[in-house]
């Protein structure tokens, strides 16, 4: 093997850790060195059905002898049948197909801002959220509550109003008499900011005062969507619906893709020439989102996300509960943030030495969002390799 820089033409963008990686079966995959990892990270929550799906990549290399690409100003057949899909999950009314979560939550954005000018407000602002995250372009990074990655990118779009998670007393104190909010957005659980989800019982009080106050309810569902809690959607665990809700990673089950769901109320904000993109609803794309989609229903995905989403916890929670400098378990279905009390960063690079792919998100986080085909025996093999790391990271660094 080389020993030149593998990245040295690349922007330096990204920490990397020492592995390359060469191919993928279910929930492992395999260096360019024969070494097999378990992957609790699918991606960042991209990969649903797990790597090489044996019905997936089938689907995707016919549709690839077909067409990958056209573009928008013809009628795309796949692009219907998985708007179709997505309005009878969701019980919304339309979709704009875009191609990741940023682009998912810029036309959000765009969304509200021509919601307000057509009730004749000039300056619209939205709701957003401390420790949130909706993207790295100008208008979702101001969007963000996350002053670290803003920093160098000032001046910031104007226009938001910044309030804690779960405080509906914090929000009608900062929106009051204020005639210029149009929306509230924010994510059923930030991914993030550290799995926080918000209460049930919040997400209804918000429907209600936006109901009360003619307000758009986005909700970005772009990592805690698809199934990934053990319902297709996050903040149906409350038992509400959104105005607008972004979608993409776990979409596509590896091939980029965004949506924006729309129900009644902003469905009609868009018309011709209010916004756009080239490559999104590519039929490549709609493929992967149709067959995702398909799949998780014949094998009850959703079912499993919450079984053994379940069983990681109770199993994290049983070997950690009683560990000095273990804080919490938080999250749902196959969404989970093992909080500590202190920044746990190493452990990322300590995992990936034993074996196992994970992410460490708000210093503290310890996040966890395999694929949605995981099983008890194979949650068992995380669990065996991640507790004794997690046991001797706090002994040893209680020492130090």
């Amino acid at each position: 093997m080389s020993t030149a820089d593998p990245a040295a033409h690349l922007m330096n963008t990204y920490g990397r850790l020492p592995m390359t990686v060469s191919h993928g079966q279910g929930v492992y995959v395999w260096d360019t060195s024969g070494r097999k990892y378990v992957d609790a990270l699918a991606g960042i929550a991209v990969n649903t059905l797990g790597h090489n799906h044996p019905r997936l990549v089938p689907a995707l290399q016919d549709q690839v002898s077909k067409i990958m690409h056209s573009c928008n100003y013809y009628h795309i057949p796949l692009q219907q049948q998985l708007a179709d899909k997505l309005v009878e999950l969701s019980g919304m009314s339309n979709v704009f197909f875009c191609n990741s979560g940023l682009e998912a939550n810029e036309a959000a954005l765009k969304m509200a801002r021509k919601f307000g000018h057509g009730k004749g407000i000039d300056k619209p602002e939205i709701v957003v959220y401390d420790k949130a995250f909706h993207g790295r372009s100008i208008a979702t990074l101001s969007a963000t509550g996350n002053e670290k990655i803003q920093q160098g990118f000032g001046p910031l779009v104007e226009g938001f109003i910044r309030v804690p998670m779960n405080d509906i007393a914090a929000i009608e104190k900062a929106t009051a008499h204020n005639p210029n909010v149009v929306a509230v957005f924010f994510e059923a659980i930030q991914g993030e900011g550290g799995i926080n989800p918000m209460s049930a019982d919040y997400l209804r009080a918000v429907r209600k005062l936006c109901d009360e106050r003619d307000w758009l309810l986005m909700i970005d569902e772009v990592q805690c969507g698809i199934g990934r809690t053990g319902q297709w959607f996050a903040h149906q665990w409350a038992g509400i619906q959104a105005d607008v809700m972004p979608l993409a990673k776990g979409l596509g089950s590896g091939v980029p893709i965004g949506a924006v769901v729309a129900g009644p109320k902003a469905a009609g904000i868009f018309q011709p020439g209010n916004h756009g993109t080239t490559f999104g609803g590519n039929p490549l794309a709609m493929r992967a989102g149709v067959e995702t989609l398909r799949i998780m229903e014949e094998d009850g995905l959703l079912e499993n996300a919450s079984r053994v989403g379940a069983y990681l916890k109770n199993g994290f929670q049983r070997e950690l509960g009683h560990v000095p400098g273990f804080k919490e378990i938080r999250g749902n279905g196959l969404m989970i943030g093992i909080d500590l009390d202190r920044p746990c960063g190493p452990l990322m690079g300590q995992a990936l030495q034993a074996g196992l792919l994970l992410s460490v998100t708000a210093d503290s986080v310890i996040r966890l969002l395999p694929a949605l085909i995981m099983t008890e025996k194979e949650a068992d093999e995380v669990i065996a390799i991640l507790v004794p790391l997690v046991k001797t990271f706090l002994a040893d660094s209680a020492k130090a």
